[in-house]
């Protein structure tokens, strides 16, 4: 396997994702900043130019965080981050599927729209008459994971999961572009401070870490 990272909420799941599981596989850099993810090079991997991007044991290429992390588990399914029954996985999904709809979509177009339009504007539609309105929506998906947090240690209860990864890469992006956690969601505030207690969650700030 070979993983094409480079800096960005999405490849900081993935990251965050090895270090919980103590992974160790190849890995390049692709500058964003100076779109190589747009150059032909790139593009023969992956036709949507986005990152991460995992080259799986047979040759072909994964794209998006969530399925990469998947195939990961099953590759090293120890320790388990999606679940170790089927019970496990399927509310796992379930987390991942409502961060995806409720947090991490609005907050990301929201970034496109405004703090990122000069980056992406000539790259991609983006939407900065909806800025405001998708930043409300994130806030209101945060308020919803935040009352789920009551009384749990992680989202999944007792199980720490790709879900408590997605959503934590995703707020510490947010914190970054302008979409700060409201000081108001206690919960929240105090399970992002477990996350970043992890050793899991500093080694993935070096979207660099790894790269031969």
């Amino acid at each position: 396997m070979k993983l094409y990272q480079s800096i960005g909420p999405n490849p900081r799941v993935v990251l965050m994702f090895l270090e919980e599981k103590g992974a160790a596989i190849d890995r390049a850099f692709v500058d964003i900043m100076t779109g190589e993810n747009r150059q032909p090079a790139f593009t023969a991997l992956n036709p949507f130019g986005q990152l991460p991007l995992l080259e799986m044991d047979d040759g072909s290429h994964l794209s998006e965080s969530t399925a990469i992390c998947g195939y990961i588990e099953e590759k090293f399914p120890t320790p388990p981050l999606i679940g170790a029954t089927a019970e496990e996985r399927a509310v796992t999904n379930m987390l991942v599927r409502r961060l995806d709809y409720d947090v991490v979509a609005p907050m990301t177009t929201a970034f496109r729209g405004s703090e990122g339009l000069p980056m992406f504007q000539n790259r991609l539609r983006c939407l900065p008459e909806a800025a405001d309105g998708l930043k409300a929506c994130a806030r209101d998906g945060l308020a919803a994971f935040d009352a789920l947090l009551s009384n749990k240690t992680w989202l999944a209860g007792d199980r720490f999961t790709l879900a408590d990864i997605l959503l934590y890469c995703l707020t510490e992006f947010g914190k970054m572009v302008g979409q700060p956690t409201p000081d108001d969601l206690a919960n929240l505030k105090a399970w992002s401070e477990r996350v970043a207690a992890r050793p899991s969650a500093t080694a993935s700030l070096d979207a660099k870490k790894g790269v031969a």
